[in-house]
């Protein structure tokens, strides 16, 4: 089938950057979105704002287009699986279900003989009790959040009592490692065994909030094949379809760990832009439509920086860029703290 028209579920940055590369490839865009001012319509061919419960909207969304993807991890699963007895939706919702949730996500890495960090189940506050061995640790819930929403750093039990928990929410108590490095690795599966895998990107975070994000990652050759290797494998056993993210810890023993699993474009891999001749967006697109495998090539090293909060101000007041910097506006309309703005990649 020829794929003329490309569902995007989310309107953000992600969801701009997808539009940005589809028109490249001449691929329309409809965007579908419960955010009335998502940035992302500045960029797509049409824009539907709606709930992700509206099954009027959902089906004029469905009506648009030959295939679905999304900018985002979480979005129900039963709207998904809805759409996709419709139009295909890729990555396949199962995937979706599965990293939705961080014990079923940790335990599909750990099946795979994959190393996680040690975790464990909580439901109430009892759960915690027997634990003292996972601390230091940081208690996270099982579904939702992002860029350190729903987490809570905990050095000893008697934390726990110091912090407004909602235990009618699941969680999961993961142990802290000693932390060397994070560093991820982005991947565009096509079919079996047919894929395009970007080099490790290390990355730095602040408040939790990925900031810094530079290739080549300091690393070790062990750890680049180990962090390669183990993503494929990833990718390979969900059968995905589209660019995935693998994020890794690195431990001061040299021992690697699966964090997390994106399944989707990631922004550590912002810099794949100017960096490569394909990007992850482009890559995205290419896999969800069924286009060409393009062999990826390194064009240039480089950085990228995120533009969180009031930081983007003096860029979109004319900030004088030199010729290896590329700045990227997300255009969404109001600045708040600790949101992403835009990003400045630079090539070195």
């Amino acid at each position: 089938m020829s794929i003329k028209n490309l569902g995007i579920i989310g309107g953000g940055q992600l969801g701009s950057l997808l539009a940005v590369a589809a028109k490249k490839l001449n691929i329309n865009t409809i965007i579908y979105c419960d955010d009335v001012d998502a940035p992302a319509q500045n960029f797509c061919n049409k824009f539907i704002h709606g709930r992700y419960d509206d099954k009027v909207k959902m089906q004029e969304f469905i009506k648009e287009i030959d295939v679905i993807t999304y900018e985002f991890e979480n979005i129900p699963y039963e709207t998904l699986n809805e759409m996709n007895k419709l139009k295909p939706v890729l990555p396949k919702p199962s995937v979706n279900k599965l990293i939705q949730h961080r014990i079923a996500e940790k335990d599909f890495v750990n099946k795979l003989n994959i190393r996680t960090t040690r975790y464990a189940s909580i439901e109430n506050k009892s759960d915690m009790e027997p634990l003292g061995d996972f601390l230091p640790g940081i208690l996270k819930t099982t579904t939702m959040g992002y860029d350190g929403k729903g987490q809570y750093p905990i050095q000893k039990i008697e934390d726990i009592n110091n912090l407004n928990i909602d235990f009618s929410k699941g969680y999961i108590l993961e142990k802290l490692v000693k932390l060397k490095k994070e560093i991820s690795v982005i991947i565009t599966r096509f079919g079996n065994n047919s894929y395009e895998i970007y080099e490790p990107i290390e990355n730095t975070h602040e408040d939790q909030i990925l900031k810094h994000s530079v290739i080549p990652a300091e690393i070790s050759k062990k750890i680049f094949e180990e962090s390669k290797d183990w993503s494929i494998r990833i990718a390979e056993e969900l059968k995905y379809i589209g660019t995935l993210c693998v994020e890794f810890f690195l431990d001061k023993n040299e021992n690697l760990y699966v964090n997390e699993i994106a399944p989707r474009v990631h922004n550590s891999g912002h810099l794949t832009i100017n960096a490569f001749n394909i990007s992850q967006f482009e890559n995205h697109v290419r896999a969800v439509c069924s286009l060409e495998k393009i062999p990826l090539k390194k064009i240039s090293n480089a950085k990228m920086v995120n533009l969180i909060g009031n930081q983007i101000r003096p860029y979109r007041e004319n900030f004088k860029l030199n010729e290896n910097e590329f700045f990227f506006d997300y255009q969404k309309k109001e600045i708040k703290d600790k949101r992403k703005m835009g990003h400045i990649t630079t090539l070195i």
